[in-house]
Order: structure tokens, then sequence, then C-alpha cells
């Protein structure tokens, strides 16, 4: 046998195995997701999250973070917030700090949570990362810069200040990935998005499952009613970027309904519960 057939032959021994190892690895980057509810804000104004509605409008809204569950990670998108201060302004009811919320809903421990992508710098999806000691954070380099500056001071008023000095204390331990523009892959099937403009540089997510891609838009697209008339939320930087986003995200989704807004409770009834407050989305 000459030396380049043994080569082939050896080669195409090892064929079956390269197979194998790249079906398991496309296996391992699809995601399960759910969407974990772990307070509700009573009474909230809908002109607050749908731009120029009624303003006696009033809905009982959703706190929630999103898991995506692979063979290799665990990833939450947002973390929630427990800061005692945030409580008397904002009175949630029905709250369970978000680690415990994970914990009860999917028996997952914080220590467990390998990845949170951080969608934008508000207290209400930013304050709770420091409730899971082992994850990366990834936020986008332009959300972080424009808001914290290099001591972990405030350079703008969206980012609570002991919400800065959290993401500069995860930075200096190794944990803070900034993320570098628009659609990005960050992780073996998930990538991220920016133009949403709720705030200077958030972004959303995209998640690689069975049922194809999940979208998930927190705070970019607050409710099904701003995704379902193409209407812009009221708490932007820019109408017209946000409702060009919310079009994009519809288009980048398996399916319209597989876009899920950042605080509407209706995503507890379109989507099956596996427990009270805990949505299997990826269905």
């Amino acid at each position: 046998m000459t030396r380049v057939s043994s080569f082939l032959t050896f080669a195409l021994c090892l064929l079956p195995f390269a197979l194998v190892e790249r079906a398991s690895s496309q296996t391992s980057a699809l995601y399960n997701v759910h969407a974990v509810r772990f307070a509700t804000l009573p009474a909230f104004r809908v002109s607050s999250l749908v731009a120029d509605a009624d303003r006696s409008r009033t809905l009982d809204i959703a706190m929630m973070v999103w898991v995506l569950r692979s063979a290799d990670r665990i990833v939450l998108v947002d973390a929630g917030f427990y800061r005692d201060k945030f409580m008397p302004k904002w009175k949630p009811a029905e709250y369970v700090r978000p680690s415990e919320a994970v914990r009860a809903g999917l028996g997952i421990a914080p220590e467990q949570v390998t990845d949170i992508i951080v969608s934008h710098v508000h207290w209400d999806h930013l304050d709770g990362a420091d409730l899971f000691p082992r994850a990366k954070i990834w936020i986008q380099r332009e959300e972080h810069d424009y808001y914290v500056g290099p001591a972990g001071e405030v350079r703008a008023g969206a980012i609570d200040a002991d919400d800065a000095r959290m993401l500069t204390a995860i930075a200096e331990a190794g944990r803070l990935q900034l993320v570098d523009g628009d659609d990005r892959e960050i992780l073996p099937g998930i990538r991220v998005y920016t133009g949403g403009k709720h705030t200077y540089a958030s972004q959303y997510v995209g998640a690689r499952t069975r049922a194809g891609t999940v979208i998930l838009a927190s705070d970019n697209a607050y409710l099904f009613e701003n995704l379902e008339k193409g209407v812009a939320i009221a708490a932007t930087l820019d109408r017209a970027a946000n409702v060009a986003a919310q079009a994009r995200m519809l288009k980048l989704a398996a399916t319209p309904k597989l876009v899920i807004p950042g605080h509407d409770p209706a995503v507890f009834e379109r989507f099956p519960l596996i427990k009270p407050g805990v949505a299997r989305i990826d269905q």
C-alpha cells in the first residue's frame, strides 16, 4: 500500500468520528428556553410601555429573567434585581429573589449559571448579576462605557450607582465580557443584536432551539402589543430605530410568536407552564 493510500484510509476511518463530534457540538448548542417570573409591578401605566398609549390604561406587568440551557451551559438573559433600596419605590408584589426563582422553578443553583447576558443597564435587569457568583457577564461595550466610568463611577443617569460599582468589581474579577457591536455570536448558538435603542446600546438575544431561533427582546419591546402593532416602546432614545429593531426581531425569529417581550404577563398565558411563573418558550 502506498503512503498516499494509507493516509486516505486513515482519514476515512477518522471521518465518522469527526461527524459524530460535529453533530455533538451542534446538539450541545441547542437551548431550552424558559421565562422565569420573580415579581409583579401592579397597576403599571401602559403609556410608560407603549408610545402614545391611553394614560388611563394599567397592567400588572411581569418581572422576569430568561434561562437558556444547553448540554454545556446555563445562560441567563438579564438578572433582575434584589437590593433593598428598590423595594419601597417600586413595591413589587409576589417578589422572590431572581436567584431563588430560578432555583425553585428550574432546579438551578446560582453557582451553576455560566453566563449572564445583560440587555441593558437599568436596575431591574442588571442589579441581580452578582447573585450568580461564577457567571461571566456579557454587555455591549458601548453600553458599558457610556454609563460606567473607569473607577466604577456613573457617567450617565440610567444606571444605579451600586450597579455601576458592581460591574467594575465583576470586571476586576475577570468575569466581564464586553461585546463589540451588532449581530455577534458570543456563545455557541447565541447571538446578540443592537439597535433597539431602549438605552444607549441596549441589546437583544437570539438563541438556537429545536423550534428554531427564539428572540428575547427584553425591554427593546415591552409588550406583545409593541410587536403586533408595530408601535415603539415609550422609553426609547429613537422611536424609528426601535420600530425597525422590532421588525427585524420578527424576521430573525423562527416565527413571530417566538419573539418574547420584556414585561408582558401574557408570556405566561401564551406558552405552557411547567410550574407557576415558569413558562417553556422553545415549543
